[in-house]
């Protein structure tokens, strides 16, 4: 099956999900995942590297990939994660002691909010990325963020945060196939939109995703990494989209 066609197929399932979640909860998930065994075709140990975006989407990750058999960790971070722009010296500061402990075989960096800068800072932060993963014997997968609606602190930033997946591409582009980078238009759309299916699928916030949308993107980023890893085969949305996790606290404004 193509990603394209697993993609529409998986979302009959997460309607299931938007349907049983409703409103949006502040407790925990209510179910913890067992430990993955390794997973087949490479696909081992995939390591999430971003912002308060992609720590929550993790919470759909880390059911997906556990029911695929692929071991997953998050060092996304509220209020940072990123590897240019401000807060970048304190993540730089842990995050290759992060990578090298975490032994991965893909590294995935959700661009974040917070990647301003020159195009030539961020190309240089992004190089430096790919060094630190190509040297924990990983490869590097850039995911372009969702499309936020800009408050007063994001709107004159935006042409950098614009700029932040050229940059992204420039350095996969030279990079010898150590890295590439996937655009997540293709679950998000070019602008934020709040709801799909009549569903939450964007916080009210403007900036992070609610379960629907965390799922969704979970089910594509599977597919995406099945089409690279023809020895790795996804968990259907069935066995993950509705196990608990759409409860968790990082969900608000849904």
């Amino acid at each position: 099956m193509t990603t394209t066609s697993r993609f529409t197929v998986g979302l009959t399932g997460l309607l299931l999900l938007a349907g049983l979640t409703g409103a949006c909860s502040d407790t925990t998930a209510a179910t913890e995942r067992p430990a993955a065994t390794p997973g087949k075709g490479g696909l081992s140990t995939v390591l999430l590297l971003g912002d308060s975006v992609a720590a929550g989407q993790a919470v759909a990750l880390t059911e997906a990939f556990a029911a695929s058999d692929v071991r997953f960790q998050s060092v996304a971070s509220e209020g940072g994660g990123n590897v240019v722009g401000p807060f970048a010296d304190k993540n730089w500061a842990k995050l290759p002691g992060q990578i090298t402990a975490a032994r991965p075989s893909v590294v995935v960096y959700q661009i974040t909010t917070y990647d301003w800068g020159s195009a030539q800072e961020q190309q240089a932060a992004y190089r430096r990325l790919l060094g630190t993963v190509t040297d924990a014997g990983a490869k590097l997968v850039f995911v372009t963020a969702p499309p936020i609606r800009p408050d007063d602190f994001y709107r004159p930033h935006l042409a950098e945060m614009g700029r932040a997946p050229a940059s992204a591409r420039a350095v996969a582009e030279s990079s010898g196939g150590r890295a590439v980078v996937l655009d997540a238009g293709a679950v998000w759309g070019d602008k934020y939109q709040r709801t799909r299916d009549g569903k939450p699928d964007r916080s009210t916030d403007g900036i992070h995703t609610c379960p629907q949308g965390a799922a969704r993107f979970a089910n594509w980023l599977l597919g995406e990494l099945a089409g690279r890893y023809p020895g790795f085969t996804p968990a259907e949305p069935t066995e993950w989209a509705n196990t608990g996790w759409s409860a968790d606290k990082h969900f608000v404004g849904c």
